[in-house]
């Protein structure tokens, strides 16, 4: 299988520890002084909890214990809360930025007569059009009748129909492949990146005919992956995200026992959790590695499936108390990995496909430098910059790889 470029969206799936960070710093701040906590001692506290037995382990002092985590649960509950109000206010924020344009261009079309329509998708062009012909052949309407037609185009522009664009060009004339044919043309083609579109489109020309075919179901799940990550528009993204994860969830549905479906749903859940907030990002996480197991398990030779749980481990293992809190009181479990973990999955990946990826060589070097073990960091390095940069992951990877040699050198 080639290689996956851009995971980092994938990881994503856990709250980084400068976010939840910011936020408690935030709340100390705006809280007033008769209600605001002690920060440092608070964030103090995550040391000693992991020094503390828990309430049924500790032969003295339950009542104490039982006062001391029902603070704690109450403490993380007002961090929820303050995180979906951010959140909330976050959107609101992109809701008010993408309306001042077109409050701008409404009071253009009011003052002048004259409408500058903004990002109008090619349904909205071609209703336009039809609009203006009407209008030219109508040569009764009054000026204010074709003002209001036109900012009505104005005010629907966005409203009906995401702006986002679609693949420029599905083939006019579709040659009619059988189910074999068409997964090698499509496979062949994602092989090289510059054609990764070309192989959406083909998959795309076909759905109709192969639409119940489980090995159809997850290619095209998989091609609406490459879509999202070739796209650099937030709501590009999110569409294909979405549209791919449902296709993902058909697959396993259909086919539980096909380790691709489940590798491509996990892969789609990551994808999809960029663009929810906390809880859901945590609950996504939880189904990443849910879905990312039982992949292994069907698919225990696929280096791709150990470099992406090593990534997991990886991020998990750098969470903070906090973090691990936050997620326990949402779900009831706490997420659990080591550096040593994530180790284990990146050699895995190194056994099975030796020189998989310049980013497979980048975490290596990093669990060796947290394992104090740093000239074979030093040796995963030099490795990481042989390899060519082909994918922007690639290029992300060289990137944090000169910054690790730089460190290591001082």
């Amino acid at each position: 299988m080639p290689r996956s470029t851009n995971k980092e969206m994938i990881l994503g799936i856990m709250v980084g520890t400068t976010g939840i960070s910011l936020l408690l710093l935030w709340y100390h701040k705006v809280r007033k002084p008769r209600t605001a906590m002690d920060l440092p001692k608070f964030l103090s506290l995550g040391n000693s909890l992991d020094l503390m037995p828990l309430q049924d382990e500790m032969p003295n002092g339950q009542g104490t214990t039982a006062i001391f985590q029902g603070r704690q649960l109450q403490i993380l509950e007002k961090l929820n809360e303050l995180l979906t109000n951010m959140e909330e206010l976050k959107e609101e924020i992109r809701v008010l930025k993408e309306a001042i344009p077109k409050l701008e261009e409404y009071i253009q079309g009011e003052l002048g007569g004259k409408i500058t329509v903004h990002k109008i998708s090619p349904q909205h062009r071609a209703r336009k059009r039809r609009l203006v012909t009407v209008q030219s052949s109508a040569t009764s309407n009054s000026s204010e009748e074709a003002e209001s037609e036109g900012g009505y185009i104005t005010a629907n522009t966005d409203t009906e129909e995401q702006s986002f664009p679609l693949p420029k060009a599905f083939n006019t004339h579709v040659e009619e492949l059988n189910l074999d044919a068409l997964i090698q043309t499509a496979d062949n083609l994602r092989m090289n990146e510059s054609s990764k579109m070309e192989s959406f489109e083909l998959l795309c020309d076909h759905k109709e005919k192969f639409r119940d075919e489980i090995e159809f179901i997850w290619r095209f799940a998989r091609a609406y992956g490459d879509m999202y990550e070739l796209s650099t528009n937030a709501q590009e993204k999110k569409h294909y995200a979405n549209i791919g994860k449902t296709l993902g969830e058909k697959a396993i549905t259909r086919a539980p026992m096909n380790g691709h479906c489940h590798l491509w749903y996990a892969v789609l859940c990551g994808y999809v959790s960029e663009f929810e907030g906390l809880q859901n990002k945590i609950n996504y996480g939880y189904r990443f590695k849910e879905h990312l197991d039982k992949a292994i398990e069907f698919l225990p030779e696929e280096p791709f499936l150990y470099y992406l749980k090593g990534r997991y481990c990886y991020t998990v293992s750098k969470l903070s108390w906090i973090e691990k809190k936050m997620a326990a009181t949402l779900f009831g479990k706490i997420p659990s990995a080591t550096v040593q973990e994530a180790l284990q999955n990146f050699l895995k990946v190194e056994e099975l496909h030796p020189g998989f990826s310049k980013s497979n060589y980048m975490f290596l070097a990093k669990c060796y430098i947290d394992l104090e073990q740093t000239d074979t960091a030093v040796k995963f390095c030099n490795m990481a910059v042989l390899l060519p940069c082909v994918t922007k992951e690639d290029k992300d990877a060289q990137k944090e790889v000169k910054k690790i040699n730089t460190s290591l050198k001082r």
